[in-house]
């Protein structure tokens, strides 16, 4: 019997050993798979975080690829209202340049033709003034000939004093016309009849008064001999 008792003791002594084996066994392997879970979930919460920061960073470059695409659409806007005002100004100033050489070639048109009138009025003059110092010539020569009888000499004279005096009241005539606001004038003596020619586009029925007046008295001619005209 006590054999059999020491026998029991010692198979108890294995049952409580191995079962405290079993026990820390078990404690071990929850404690490792606990320390992987934990290692794992804590690796997971990482790698969320950084999928968050990598979020977050792709968020804050798109918008700033946003604010680049609206600043450089802005841009293109500025670029091309300032195109489109420098051509609106280009064209202005291709029109004002267009208006002003029109203007220019306007008054230029008008500067010819007051110098046509000029000249005209000027070498018309010079033509007459040279006729009359011509025919002036031609007399002086019968005057001066020693061949020239005396009544041919007497004749001469008077031609002389005849032109002399129209050539004055020609002038006269012509600056008193020019008193009149009419600088371009001239006047043509062809015996009884004298033209007068103005220049100017129309002329008042009073303008033309006042000149019949004053060729008639200055140069003695008749009224209805008198033959104005514009130029």
């Amino acid at each position: 019997m006590k054999i059999m008792k020491g026998l029991f003791k010692k198979n108890q002594v294995i049952i409580y050993v191995i079962a405290l084996m079993l026990v820390t066994a078990g404690y071990l392997n929850y404690t490792t798979n606990t320390s992987e879970q934990v290692s794992a979930q804590t690796a997971m919460e990482m790698e969320a975080n950084d999928d968050m920061q990598v979020a977050d960073i792709g968020d804050a470059t798109l918008v700033n690829s946003n604010d680049v695409v609206e600043n450089t659409t802005d841009e293109t806007v500025a670029n091309r209202t300032t195109n489109s005002a420098n051509i609106v100004n280009t064209t202005e100033a291709n029109t004002n340049t267009t208006t002003n050489v029109s203007n220019e070639n306007t008054t230029s048109t008008e500067t010819n033709a007051t110098i046509t009138n000029d000249e005209y009025f000027t070498k018309s003059r010079l033509e007459r003034d040279t006729m009359y110092s011509q025919m002036i010539e031609s007399y002086e020569k019968v005057l001066n000939s020693s061949n020239s009888l005396e009544t041919q000499k007497q004749s001469a004279t008077e031609e002389i004093k005849k032109i002399n005096d129209t050539k004055n009241s020609i002038m006269i005539c012509e600056n008193l016309i020019s008193t009149k606001g009419f600088t371009n004038n001239v006047i043509f003596v062809n015996g009884d009849s004298v033209s007068v020619i103005i220049g100017a586009q129309e002329l008042k029925q009073e303008d033309v008064a006042q000149i019949q007046n004053i060729i008639s008295r200055e140069l003695k001619a008749e009224i209805e001999n008198i033959h104005i005209s514009t130029k």
